[in-house]
């Protein structure tokens, strides 16, 4: 039996560190603690899917929080019941003691088991979309208050208008003319479009 690890943090600037001490804790080695960067949006995940694979029956495995195998309630329980039934691993969640199948297992410490899966399971998604709730209503309260977001947009130079004009009639390259104004070929063209919707509204 070898015991593993799975860590994942929702993106690349995301610290890991916290879920990392908690495996090296329990005695895993470091080449059996494996690490996904990236959001849970689906099981494409590199690091999990060769776990998966070199995972055997009677192995056990270590995560820091039931949400780290999965985005939702129907995801976490499926991938419960690939590792434990289907592979016949066991499974450690190290947040909480009850969810640990190498605990009582008869049919009373599988109930229990499941039962706990299914409440924290179900807990885990309802915070998930109540956070994405709270970010929408904080982004459109922003909005409201006039906040901007995005890339700040850029500034054209004071003699734009005399500048498309210049290039319309072939005096200035398009290279000359990205140049002078320090944006890219599309940039350019949705300016230039700008432009002249800006100056028929003004005629």
């Amino acid at each position: 039996m070898l015991e593993y690890g799975y860590i994942r943090v929702s993106s690349a600037d995301q610290n890991e560190d916290r879920q990392l001490v908690a495996m090296q804790e329990q005695g895993i080695p470091t080449e059996r603690i494996f690490t996904d960067k990236q959001s849970g949006k689906d099981f494409d995940r590199p690091s999990y899917q060769a776990l998966v694979k070199r995972l055997k029956s009677g192995d056990l495995l270590c995560i820091k929080s039931i949400d780290r195998l999965g985005r939702n309630y129907e995801e976490i329980q499926n991938q419960w019941r690939l590792l434990t039934k289907e592979k016949g691993v066991d499974i450690a969640v190290l947040d909480m003691e009850l969810l640990d199948t190498r605990r009582e297992k008869n049919l009373l410490g599988t109930f229990i088991a499941d039962l706990v899966l299914q409440v924290l399971s179900f807990v885990a998604q309802s915070e998930r979309e109540n956070i994405r709730k709270r970010q929408s209503e904080g982004i459109a309260a922003a909005k409201a208050r006039g906040v901007t977001f995005g890339r700040p947009e850029k500034e054209m130079p004071d003699n734009f208008g005399e500048l498309v004009k210049a290039w319309e009639r072939k005096q200035i390259k398009t290279a000359d003319m990205l140049e002078l104004c320090d944006i890219g070929r599309t940039t350019l063209y949705a300016k230039v479009k700008e432009y002249k919707f800006l100056s028929r509204k003004k005629k």
